[in-house]
């Protein structure tokens, strides 16, 4: 296993670290812990070092797995990370309500990695009313944290915001190939490396939309590459390539997928990707964005909808299933993570929108379209 330097804890992190959201399951949708608990022995004895869950990953069953894995190995070998719920948190008594309850169900007496959970715009500025950053810099005086850092979704400004309030040792955001400008992309990564935090990337394979269905045309790019990479292999060097990565966080389902992913760490050399790789994996995610049907940039300048269509989400849902393909996965995730009452079907025609849409979208036109295809 590789391993990296986090600038300011020093700590030597494995350049593969292992994200406890996704964990084989039972029929019953439960963790399967003995195909769990083998994967993390496994991938310690492999050389994995950084393992990262949070309170609410497979439906708050996560942590405690990884407690019982401690209690069956030498603490002293690992780095673990977990993370704030902070849409949770109401007080200031909530946040250390939460964190001793992980420590309770991590059964440990510290957390090496400590993260405020998903900051946004929103959550970022209610962490701040609550005095989220007094309160961490008490827990780490208590010995409860060591390390603090915070995840990401939003837009680059707030993450730059959020960067420069404190002095952060980490963050993690969203890092693959493909979303360079999307929330804090390559901006944020470049913004970050300058401040010296440790970089940890989430979503390398984008979910797997990265590697399950790759289009003809991103194929074609592909083929004129002097590397016989895999799409998993390619997805994960391109992240491994970034100077500043310190850890590239994979939820892995299964022992194959763990195997695979420790193989390629092992074999990921530093200057794989020269010049005109890259040159194929910027003509990939050209291909890719050319897909796209509607020219919606999440400016957010639609909203509020009178009849309370979440348009730059709706928008987000059809681009990506005309993105990726694989209609029914995106209409599932359509239906599952879209509130009816912020649905596409929910519009009605008004035109308010029209006027506010710096790219003329002929937004009621697209949403009964989008109706239409995801089965609203």
């Amino acid at each position: 296993m590789q391993y990296r330097t986090m600038p300011k804890s020093k700590d030597r992190l494995s350049a593969l670290g292992f994200g406890l959201m996704r964990l084989p399951q039972t029929k019953a949708g439960k963790i399967d812990e003995d195909k769990a608990l083998a994967m993390l022995h496994f991938a310690l004895d492999n050389g994995v070092n950084y393992f990262d869950t949070a309170w609410g990953y497979h439906g708050g069953a996560s942590e405690p797995l990884l407690g019982e894995f401690m209690t069956q190995t030498d603490r002293s070998k690992l780095f673990i990370a977990t993370k704030l719920p902070c849409w949770l948190v109401k007080t200031r008594a909530d946040m250390d309500s939460y964190l001793n309850q992980q420590l309770e169900r991590l059964k440990t007496d510290h957390i090496d990695y400590y993260l405020l959970h998903a900051l946004n715009a929103r959550s970022w500025k209610e962490m701040l009313r609550l005095g989220v950053l007094d309160w961490l810099d008490n827990s780490r005086a208590d010995g409860r944290i060591r390390h603090i850092g915070f995840s990401f979704h939003d837009e680059y400004s707030v993450f730059k915001q959020i960067v420069e309030r404190y002095d952060w040792d980490f963050c993690q955001f969203m890092l693959n190939f493909l979303d360079t400008q999307y929330q804090a992309g390559m901006k944020g990564y470049k913004l970050a490396s300058a401040k010296g935090l440790g970089i940890i990337a989430m979503e390398p394979l984008r979910g797997g939309k990265l590697v399950d269905h790759v289009p003809d045309s991103v194929q074609a790019v592909w083929a004129k590459s002097k590397n016989d990479w895999s799409p998993v292999q390619r997805a994960l060097n391109w992240v491994w390539n970034l100077e500043s990565l310190s850890v590239l966080l994979s939820g892995m389902s299964n022992m194959d997928q763990l195997k695979e992913n420790i193989s390629l760490a092992n074999a990921f050399k530093t200057g794989q990707i020269d010049e005109k790789e890259m040159r194929l994996f910027n003509k990939a995610r050209l291909e890719y964005l050319h897909r796209i049907a509607i020219p919606c940039s999440e400016c957010r300048y639609c909203l509020p909808c009178p009849h309370g269509v979440s348009i730059p989400s709706v928008f987000g849902y059809y681009n990506e299933s005309m993105m990726f393909g694989e209609k029914e996965r995106h209409q599932k995730e359509y239906r599952n993570w879209t509130p009816t009452e912020t649905r596409a079907s929910k519009c009605v025609g008004c035109g308010e929108c029209l006027s506010k849409c710096p790219q003329h979208i002929p937004i009621p036109d697209w949403m009964k379209t989008i109706a239409d295809y995801f089965g609203d």
